[in-house]
Order: C-alpha cells, then structure tokens, then sequence
C-alpha cells in the first residue's frame, strides 16, 4: 500500500471558502493540501454572483430605456437580443471563473490535488482515486448546491436552476420562477426587465423573509408591476409539449403554460460523500456537522467547517470569513481562536435594491423610518421610491439593524452595515458630513427620529438641516 500523503491541514473544496482556509493555514505557518474533484472556480464566479449580476446589468439597461420618456427622451425601436445577452453573461461569468483558476495554478507545487475525498476517519482522509491523506486537522469546504424536488426533475430540460439558467441559448418567452428568496427575486425581476413574461411562486406570503411589513409592502408593490406575484400558494408542475405546465392552488389558483421554469426554492450542503460517520461528529437534523461560529470548530474535534457547506450564511464574504477563521484555527488546533462575527448583512439586487442588516428586535428598540417617495436625489433621478427602517439600541440610540429598499440600496446597506458593526450611535452618524444632492441624505429623516426618542439631544443644527424633500 503507497504511503499516505502527509500535512498539517487537509482542505476539501477549492471554492471561496476552500481557497480561504487554505491560505489562512499556510499563512500561519501549516503544511496544508487543497482537495477538489474539479478545481472549475468558485460558485459566485460560476453561477451565483457574477453571472447573475451579468443578467441584471442588461436588465437595468432595458429598464432604463424603457422609462427614458420621463425625462423626455423618446427612444423608439428599442430591440432586445437574447442570445447577445446571454452570450455576454457566458463570456463575462468565464472571464471570472478563469481568473480563479489562475490563482488555484499559483499554489504551490503539490498543494492542489485533484480528487474526491471522504473520511477513514476523524484525522485520515481516503480520495477516489485510492490514494489517502493524513491530516492534524481538516476543513471541509464543498459549498452547495440547488435543491430540485423530485416533481420538477421530470420536466427535463424545462426546470431551470440557478446552476443552468445562465446556460440558456435565448430567453424564454414565459418563465415561471418558484421561490421568492434572493435568488428567485433578482432572475425574476430581471428577466422581467429583459421583455420576458414572468410569474412568480412562493409558498409562503413572506418575501425574501422581510423582517419589515413596509419594506416588504413597497417591494410586493414594485414586483407587481414587473410580474405576476402568486403568494401562499402550492404548484404543481407537469411536462407539456413545448416546456411545462404549471398548476397551483392556496390563496388564489389557476394554471399555465411555461417555457422553462426556474426553481429557486433554497441550495442545499453537499456533504453526500464525505463518509461523514467515519469523521465521529456530531449532526443537526439536516445532516450538517454542529460547530461554533467563532471558531468554525465541530465539538471537540479537529475538523473545521467553511462556506456554504456549513448553512450559516451563504453570502461570498461570510464563506471568506469562514474560511479565514477555519484555516487560521485548524493550523492553531487544538487551542482555538475566537473570532468576532461581521454584523449580519445581506443585499438582494432588486430595483431598488433590498436589503436586511443586523438586528431587528432588542429589549427598549426603537426605530426611525425614512420614506424616499420625495426625496430630493431620488427624485431628480425619477427613482423616488422605497422606504427605510432603522433599529437602535435605548437609551444611546446604537444603531443595531435596518431593513430597506431604496434607491442606491446597495450602498446605503454598506454605510449601516459598518455604522452597525462599529457600534455608532444615530447621533454620530448625524454629525457625519452628508453631501447635498445625495441618496444618502434620505438617512437624516431615520436618523433624527431615533435621536427623539432617546434622551439624546440632536446635534446641534441638524434639527434644521434642508427640506425634507432635498
């Protein structure tokens, strides 16, 4: 039998969080092996982020042409080419996936093996090709996947994931999209923007999970306009013989043909495989290994957690920080390293942009709202809606979460995000400069309430400040 491979830290997965771990070991000082069947890029470089924010691109571009005439511009003849689009989103999202591959090629001779792994063991690892690793510690890395109910996988060709709808040749005519997480709103919306006809499914009446009834009633109204929104609802799909048929039932119900119909209803960790009852750990009900997200560790063991594969937070900067975190601790093991959280932050790229941060609820909370209908920016840019709500700690008025939808969203969340991680109290923020015209002026409105309702005096002269409107 040929000799095992040694190393101090064993990672599974070449993905973000893989590609972390692995860093983060080497850097502090650990013989480290990168495992992965394919090494083909990351999920957001090769169907998540990237791709889908290629779509988006062109959707924003349409829709932009499509309100021209507010401003008095008359665009006529406005054309969409659907296979053009789809090959810039292929040719982009390849760009992107490449320029991994390159950094995986700049690892050092011998650390990227390419195989699959499972347990022998809490410390051994045996690879498809017979081939075994002995590690110290070991991260496991290997992302997920979308789920695809059984129902849907007879349709063949006619489902749709997020993994395959980059892939289609032309845009469909009709497409149903079942889920409303961040997934299912963005594609939906999107392809709405692109000139495709688009309805929308969801089990629930909850969208995206909105903490906020009036952010989440001013985002039901925009997507209304987009598409059809069919909410509380049961499908159920059927082939047909050009795409799929759909039929539901709940608070309304009917039936329709589709041409394709995307499912987006969650992704799921791919630990089929692993052979994780020869690792000796500890699982929740879904299968997933139990670990604390201060040091990424499951139990006692040496076997760390990274990524999507640990259902945390699938977002591309929390699987970095994870892999940060796995890889510095699995180098360090057996004395832990804990690690403080980012603040919980996640941005759906809606028009406007959603997004949900921090904390919603605490004992003595108080909120301030702001509403960007008359906003002055906003409204110059003929994008004055949306709505913003802020949670603050009493009796200082720590900012400790917001819900939104905005114009400018995207960045608005950033600036809350850091406010709320850095612990700024609404009165610090107001003394911060805001420059006029400016999207970021809608803050002050939110702001100045939380002030009022804490024993915290406004700064001096921004009770006054520019009309509400500006």
């Amino acid at each position: 039998m040929a000799k095992a491979m040694q190393c101090d830290v064993a990672v599974i997965g070449a993905g973000t969080a893989g590609l972390a771990a692995e860093r983060a070991a080497r850097k502090n000082g650990a013989s480290t092996l990168l495992i992965d069947p394919d090494f083909t890029g990351t999920t957001c470089a090769t169907v998540g982020c990237m791709p889908s924010k290629l779509l988006i691109a062109a959707a924003k571009q349409a829709h932009a042409i499509g309100r021209a005439g507010l401003f008095g511009i008359e665009v006529q003849g406005m054309r969409i080419d659907g296979p053009s689009v789809l090959r810039r989103v292929r040719s982009e999202r390849d760009r992107f996936a490449a320029l991994t591959r390159k950094s995986i090629d700049r690892l050092p001779d011998g650390i990227a093996v390419r195989a699959r792994a499972a347990f022998d063991g809490p410390n051994r690892l045996v690879l498809g090709d017979g081939r075994t690793v002995e590690a110290r510690a070991i991260v496991i890395a290997t992302g997920s996947a979308p789920v695809l109910p059984d129902p849907f996988k007879a349709l063949g060709d006619a489902a749709l994931t997020s993994d395959s709808v980059f892939e289609l040749p032309d845009l469909p005519r009709r497409l149903a999209v079942v889920g409303s997480g961040a997934i299912g709103l963005e594609l939906a919306q999107a392809f709405a923007h692109l000139g495709v006809e688009v309805a929308l499914f969801d089990k629930g009446r909850q969208l995206a999970k909105l903490r906020c009834p009036r952010v989440h009633a001013t985002l039901h109204e925009v997507l209304e306009r987009d598409l059809a929104l069919h909410l509380g609802v049961q499908v159920t799909p059927e082939p047909a013989d050009q795409g799929a048929r759909l039929r539901w039932t709940g608070d309304d119900s009917g039936e329709a043909l589709f041409d394709k119909i995307l499912v987006a209803v969650g992704r799921r960790p791919q630990l089929g495989g692993l052979a994780l009852d020869k690792a000796g750990l500890d699982l929740d009900e879904h299968g997933v290994p139990l670990h604390d997200r201060a040091t990424m560790r499951c139990g006692d063991s040496a076997i760390f957690l990274a990524g999507d594969v640990a259902a945390d937070l699938p977002l591309l900067h929390e699987a970095s920080h994870d892999g940060a975190i796995a890889g510095r601790n699995a180098a360090a093991w057996p004395a832990p390293i804990r690690t403080d959280r980012n603040a919980a932050f996640c941005i759906t790229f809606t028009e406007p942009a959603l997004a949900t941060i921090g904390q919603a609820e605490a004992e003595g909370a108080v909120t301030g709202t702001a509403d960007f209908g008359d906003q002055g920016r906003a409204r110059v840019e003929g994008r004055n809606e949306g709505v913003l709500t802020l949670y603050a700690a009493a009796p200082d008025g720590r900012l400790i979460g917001a819900d939104l939808i905005a114009p400018g969203g995207e960045h608005l969340a950033h600036m809350l995000a850091w406010a709320i991680q850095r612990g700024l109290t609404a009165t610090e923020l107001l003394e911060l400069p805001f420059y006029h015209p400016t999207i970021e002026e809608g803050l002050k409105q939110a702001l100045r309430t939380i002030c009022r309702s804490t024993p915290i005096a406004l700064p001096q002269d921004q009770d006054s400040g520019t009309p509400a409107g500006a």
